[in-house]
C-alpha cells in the first residue's frame, strides 16, 4: 500500500523575502548562447514578461555571449524556477528552430546565491556590470550594450530595472545617483571580493556576514520542518 502525504507538497524555496539573489546560467560547455544582437532583444524581452507575469523584481543584469548575470528579488518561493522555466523554454526553442539543432543550450541549472543587501548588494552589482571589462571586451561599462549599466551610470532608460533602495539611497535624483555610481565603478573590485561572489554564486552559499548565514540557516531549519511528512496506513487487519 502507498504513502499517502498530510499535505500538498510545497516547491522547494531558495531565497528569503526581500534578499536579493545573485543568479548565473553559462552556455552548455561554455558555448555561446547569444549569437547576434536580435538575440540579446529577444531574450531581454521574454526575461521582461516572464519577470512581469511572476513578480520579479531585475534591480541588475549583464547578458555576456556565453552566461547571463543577474541581480533579482522573487516575489514568491518558486518565483525564480518558474521564471527560468519559461524564459529558457521560449529562448531554446528559438535558437534551435534558428540554427537546426536540438537540445537545451544551457549547462544545467542556474546557480544562485543570497545576497547580504546591506554588505554586498552594491558590490554585487559593480560586479555584474565590470563583466564585460574583466572579459576584456570594452574598456568602459558604458560601451557595453546588454548590460544594466547603461541605466545605472550614465542615466539610460532601462525597462527591465526596478531599482533596489540601497541604489535610490546613493542620491535624492537620478542625476545624483548616477554620478555616485559612475565613481563606486571607477574603484575596481578587490581580488577577494570576486573571488567570494564567485564561489558563493558557483556553490549556492549566502554571500555575507555570520549572522546573515545564521539568518539564511534558521530560514532553511524552519522550511525544512514545515515540510509535509510521510504517512504511513495501518496495516490491514
Amino acid at each position: 500500500m502507498k504513502c499517502r502525504r498530510t499535505t500538498h507538497e510545497s516547491p522547494q524555496p531558495n531565497f528569503l523575502p526581500d534578499v536579493p539573489l545573485h543568479v548565473v546560467q553559462r552556455g552548455h560547455n561554455r558555448s555561446n548562447v547569444f549569437f547576434t544582437d536580435a538575440d540579446h532583444h529577444r531574450y531581454r524581452d521574454w526575461l521582461r514578461r516572464a519577470a512581469t507575469d511572476h513578480k520579479f523584481a531585475i534591480h541588475g543584469y549583464a547578458l555576456m555571449t556565453n552566461h547571463v548575470h543577474l541581480l533579482v528579488t522573487p516575489a514568491h518561493e518558486d518565483t525564480l524556477a518558474r521564471v527560468f522555466k519559461s524564459l529558457n523554454l521560449r529562448y531554446v526553442r528559438h535558437i534551435n528552430a534558428r540554427e537546426n539543432r536540438t537540445g537545451t543550450i544551457w549547462e544545467g541549472r542556474h546557480r544562485a546565491a543570497l545576497i547580504d543587501s546591506d554588505a554586498y548588494f552594491l558590490t554585487c552589482l559593480r560586479y555584474i556590470e565590470l563583466n564585460p571589462m574583466r572579459a576584456g571586451i570594452v574598456a568602459d561599462p558604458g560601451e557595453y550594450p546588454w548590460s544594466s549599466y547603461a541605466w545605472h551610470g550614465d542615466g539610460i532608460h532601462d525597462e527591465l530595472i526596478t531599482d533596489h533602495p540601497l541604489y535610490l539611497s546613493l542620491g535624492p535624483r537620478d542625476a545624483d545617483r548616477q554620478r555616485v555610481y559612475r565613481d563606486m565603478v571607477r574603484s575596481a573590485l578587490p581580488d577577494d571580493l570576486v573571488k567570494s561572489i564567485r564561489s558563493a554564486t558557483h556553490a549556492g552559499t549566502p554571500l555575507g556576514d555570520n549572522r546573515f548565514a545564521a539568518r539564511v540557516s534558521r530560514a532553511s531549519t524552519a522550511r525544512k520542518d514545515a515540510r509535509p511528512r510521510l504517512v504511513h496506513p495501518e496495516p490491514s487487519r
